[in-house]
């Protein structure tokens, strides 16, 4: 409930602080006195975008705050916790605008962004007037509204649900059916690719193996020959045999030399013994360095095989055989695609069987609810002195949505047997407000916490309907809170608390302000409304006569 409003440096208002009531208030005032300033500042401090220049002249930056009771329920809490402001049983809205149009705004002391404020005002007021812009007179938010009325929020919540299960069974099998399309429009590639692969069969590290076993394949060429003349000199033929002949010959003089050839005897022994270690060695080096000399040319021949496929397929030697599993699995996927398909498609059929029962029970429970809230408004008519009127809640098919497939207008008929059609087309200006009134009345039942405000809904009205808009408007606020800017004096008379509107000038300088009326200034102001600038009398006893009835 709106407690408080304070407002200062705003377009023509200097400084003013009002305090709001429960119950039904009303503002009154002379055109142009500035009403709809108010309504200017409230809707700029709860974040509604609206006029640009609402700092008032000559001043460096107006300020509009407010503050409201909340209930414990109270739904604005749940914005407040969500963008992590503090909360409590009081709220209060602060917003700046500097000169050169920079806006700042906090939340209990606390700074925030205007997307806030207009978040905690969706909880907090409601405007409504001829003009209303707030859904009543858009088609396009009726379903909406109508939904709201209904209270069916699970089944809107299922039909939400089932939309996006179908959604993504949607999406599924498209990603499934571009990727078979995919796949089989390069089977013919696949298949050659993987036969390719199959035959070669090569294996990670095999590349870098055959090339470490050509080089050296390539290298024992080179340096066999070297080996095997050196083995040759060494051997038999060359300084073993030498060294054998020498040992001979000397062992056969040694006999005569009287010990003179042992020392030389004994070290061509042993030098034979080391020769012959080394010969071994040898033999086995040229052991070692001999291969079959098809061994390199078939090492040869798989390692250019491997980087030439390896080349074909962008990839690196190393990882020809995962690629190879890749374009198997390609493979397998075509071959099994069918079923999966199959599949893909049952999945979405059972997922558009599952929308339409949730879409058919929700479109069941918006007739019941439309047929409801037909009757509701017809009953509110009647007191609005419209009781050959007729309200009804059409519906039209719509294509399938997260919403459910209804579209949903309100249609009004101003007599019977006459065409309905639109709100805002088929009713007169004074017609147009008391059916928004009536709408207004039932789908605010059972709503608490809600200040609702009311522009000149009267507008276009008098007499005895001017009065039955304001008893609808006082049984609207019983419980709660509704303000109404009027220039109905049965309407106004009807009011728990008056505010007149009053503008002065002064050394050249227009202002605004608002006065909180008692009992005998509220006659006079009825008076004036009944009567204009002159207030006679007569005036006054009518006055008397609203404010007494």
């Amino acid at each position: 409930m709106l407690r408080g409003l304070e407002i200062s440096d705003m377009l023509i208002i200097d400084r003013l602080e009002l305090a709001f009531q429960p119950g039904l208030n009303v503002l009154t005032g002379e055109t142009g006195a500035g009403k709809s300033i108010l309504l200017d500042a409230l809707g700029f401090v709860l974040g509604w975008r609206g006029r640009a220049d609402l700092v008032r002249q000559g001043a460096e930056q107006g300020e509009v705050v407010a503050w409201f009771d909340l209930a414990p329920d109270h739904p604005a809490l749940a914005v407040l916790e969500e963008a992590g402001l503090p909360a409590g049983d009081e709220l209060i809205l602060r917003r700046v605008n500097t000169a050169d149009g920079r806006k700042s705004a906090w939340v209990n002391d606390r700074r925030c962004s205007g997307e806030v404020l207009r978040q905690l005002s969706d909880t907090l007021v409601e405007l409504h007037g001829q003009h209303d812009d707030r859904g009543l007179l858009n088609p396009k938010g009726h379903r909406a509204i109508l939904d709201e009325f209904g209270g069916y929020g699970t089944l809107r919540d299922d039909v939400r649900a089932a939309w996006q299960a179908k959604g993504r069974a949607q999406k599924a099998l498209a990603q499934a059916e571009t990727a078979m399309a995919a796949i089989r429009a390069e089977e013919d590639y696949l298949r050659h690719a993987v036969a390719e692969l199959d035959a070669l069969a090569p294996q990670a590290g095999e590349e870098a193996a055959l090339d470490a076993r050509r080089r050296a394949m390539q290298a024992a060429e080179r340096i066999r020959a070297d080996v095997q003349r050196a083995h040759e000199v060494l051997g038999d033929q060359g300084a073993d045999g030498a060294l054998r002949d020498a040992l001979r010959w000397l062992d056969g003089a040694a006999d005569r030399a009287e010990g003179a050839l042992d020392a030389p005897m004994a070290a061509l022994e042993r030098a034979m013994a080391e020769l012959d270690e080394a010969v071994e060695g040898i033999a086995a080096a040229i052991e070692g360095l001999s291969h079959d000399p098809l061994e390199l040319e078939r090492a040869e021949e798989r390692l250019f095989a491997i980087r030439a496929l390896a080349r074909k397929h962008d990839v690196a030697p190393d990882e020809l055989a995962g690629f190879a599993d890749q374009l198997r699995a390609k493979l397998t996927a075509l071959d099994a695609g069918d079923a999966d398909l199959g599949k893909l498609r049952q999945s979405l059929k059972v997922a558009q069987a599952d929308y339409d029962a949730a879409a058919a029970a929700l479109g069941a429970a918006r007739r019941e609810a439309a047929a409801a809230l037909d009757k509701a408004v017809g009953g509110e008519l009647a007191p609005l002195k419209m009781e050959r009127a007729v309200f009804e809640t059409r519906f039209e098919p719509e294509a399938d949505g997260p919403d459910g497939r209804d579209a949903v207008a309100f249609t009004v008929a101003t007599n019977p047997g006459a065409p309905s059609g639109p709100l805002n087309r088929i009713a007169s200006g004074g017609e147009l407000s008391r059916f928004l009134l009536a709408l207004k009345v039932c789908l605010t039942r059972g709503q608490t916490g809600l200040t609702m405000i009311f522009d000149e809904i009267d507008r276009g009205v008098g007499g005895a309907t001017a009065d039955a808009v304001g008893r609808r408007l006082a049984a609207l606020s019983a419980g709660g809170q509704v303000l109404v800017v009027t220039h109905s004096p049965q309407v106004a008379a009807l009011g728990a608390h008056h505010w007149r509107v009053e503008k002065h000038v002064e050394n050249g300088m227009t202002t605004s302000t608002v006065v909180a009326l008692p009992s005998l200034a509220r006659v006079d102001e009825i008076a004036r409304m009944l009567s204009g600038d002159t207030i006679t009398e007569e005036a006054r006893g009518a006055a008397r006569a609203l404010l007494a009835g």
